[in-house]
C-alpha cells in the first residue's frame, strides 16, 4: 500500500506480466484502483489493450483519462552470456516500448498522464567507494549506456507532463536476484562471488511496489533510485541467504571464472559491479521502507516455516 496519498483513479501498466508488474497490478487492484494492462497479443479481457504487435503506434486514447502510465518493459539482464544478439534484445525490449509510450503520452498534450518509466541502477556502472545519489554521472559500461538511452527515450514524452525515471536495484525475490543464488545455496556450494566485498544495491519486492506507488502518488519526478536504504555487499546478501537456508557459505567463485563463463561485460555489470546506490529522492520525499536491511528482505522472500520451499519458488 502507498504511504500517504489517495490512490489514483486509473493506472496503465506496460510490462504487467513481469515480476514487478504482476505485484504492482495486484497491489493497485487490492486498493480499488482501475488498471489497464498493455499486452503484446490480442486483448482477451476488458482491462487489456493490445500494443507492439506491429508497426502501428499506440492509440493515445488508451492512455486518456489515466492518472499515470507505468512502463516496466525489458528483457532480463540476468540471462547470460550477453551475446551480440541478446544485447540487441536488451536494447529493443527497453527502447522501443518506452518510445512508443512516450509518443502516445506526448500526443495527449496538457491532458497527458504522468509517465513513470523503468530504468535501473546499472545507469551508474561500477563506482567503488562512492555514494551514488540521483545526481551522480552515468557510467561507461554497456548497461550504463543502455540505461541512459532508456531514460532519454522516456523524456521524449515532452515537457507538458511529469516524468519519473525508476532506477531500480536488483529485487530480492526467488524470481529476481535470488534465483541463481538459491540453487547454489540449496546445493551447499554457495560462497563469495568474486571478492565478495563489492557493494550490491538491492530492494525487496514489497518496497519496490510501494516505492512505485509512492512516486505516482507523491508526484515525484526525475530520476529516482529504487534501492534499499542500507548498504550491503555481495557477501552480506549471500551469507544472509545461506543462514536463512541453514547452508554453508564457503566456496568462492573467482572473478576470472565468472568472466570466462558468463562473458566479461555481463559478469562485470551484474555480479562484480561495486555501486553504493542511495535512495536519496525517495527518502527526501517521505518514503519509509518496510525492509531496511538485505537480511530483512531475504527473510520476507524465503519463508522461515518452510525453507525448502525456496527450491520450488525459484523454479
Amino acid at each position: 500500500m502507498a504511504d500517504a496519498s489517495p490512490a489514483p483513479r486509473r493506472i496503465v501498466v506496460a510490462g504487467a506480466s513481469g515480476l514487478i508488474g504482476r505485484a504492482l497490478v495486484a497491489a493497485l487492484r487490492a486498493d480499488g484502483v482501475q488498471v489497464t494492462r498493455l499486452v503484446r497479443r490480442p486483448a482477451r479481457a476488458p482491462d487489456e489493450a493490445t500494443w507492439l504487435l506491429d508497426a502501428r503506434p499506440l492509440d493515445p486514447g488508451v492512455l486518456a483519462g489515466a492518472d499515470a502510465v507505468v512502463g516496466l518493459n525489458g528483457a532480463s539482464i540476468g540471462r547470460m552470456p550477453w551475446t551480440a544478439r541478446y544485447r540487441s534484445t536488451l536494447l529493443w525490449s527497453r527502447l522501443t516500448p518506452t518510445r512508443v509510450l512516450a509518443k502516445a503520452v506526448r500526443a495527449l498534450g496538457a491532458a497527458a498522464p504522468s509517465l513513470i518509466s523503468a530504468s535501473a541502477i546499472g545507469y551508474y556502472g561500477s563506482a567503488p567507494g562512492v555514494e551514488l545519489r540521483e545526481d551522480a554521472a552515468p557510467g561507461d559500461t554497456f548497461l550504463a549506456r543502455l540505461c541512459a538511452r532508456w531514460e532519454q527515450s522516456a523524456l521524449h514524452a515532452g515537457t507538458h507532463t511529469r516524468i519519473a525515471l525508476l532506477r531500480t536495484a536488483p529485487v530480492v525475490h526467488p524470481a529476481g536476484v535470488l534465483r541463481p543464488l538459491l540453487a547454489l545455496t540449496r546445493l551447499g556450494v554457495a560462497g563469495p562471488i568474486g571478492r565478495g566485498t563489492q557493494v550490491w544495491p538491492w530492494i525487496s519486492l514489497d518496497d519496490e511496489v510501494r516505492a512505485i506507488r509512492h512516486v505516482i502518488d507523491a508526484e515525484v519526478d526525475g530520476p529516482v533510485n529504487l534501492a534499499g536504504p542500507t548498504r550491503a555487499t555481495a557477501n552480506d546478501l549471500g551469507l544472509a541467504l545461506a543462514i536463512r537456508m541453514n547452508k554453508p557459505y564457503v566456496l568462492r567463485a573467482p572473478s576470472w571464472a565468472l568472466r570466462l563463463a558468463l562473458g566479461r561485460a555481463a559478469a562485470d555489470a551484474v555480479l562484480l559491479t561495486d555501486a553504493h546506490v542511495a535512495p536519496a529522492v525517495l527518502t527526501a520525499s517521505g518514503f519509509r521502507f518496510q525492509h531496511t536491511t538485505v537480511g530483512e528482505a531475504i527473510a520476507a522472500a524465503v519463508p522461515a516455516h518452510d525453507r525448502s520451499a525456496a527450491s520450488s519458488l525459484s523454479d
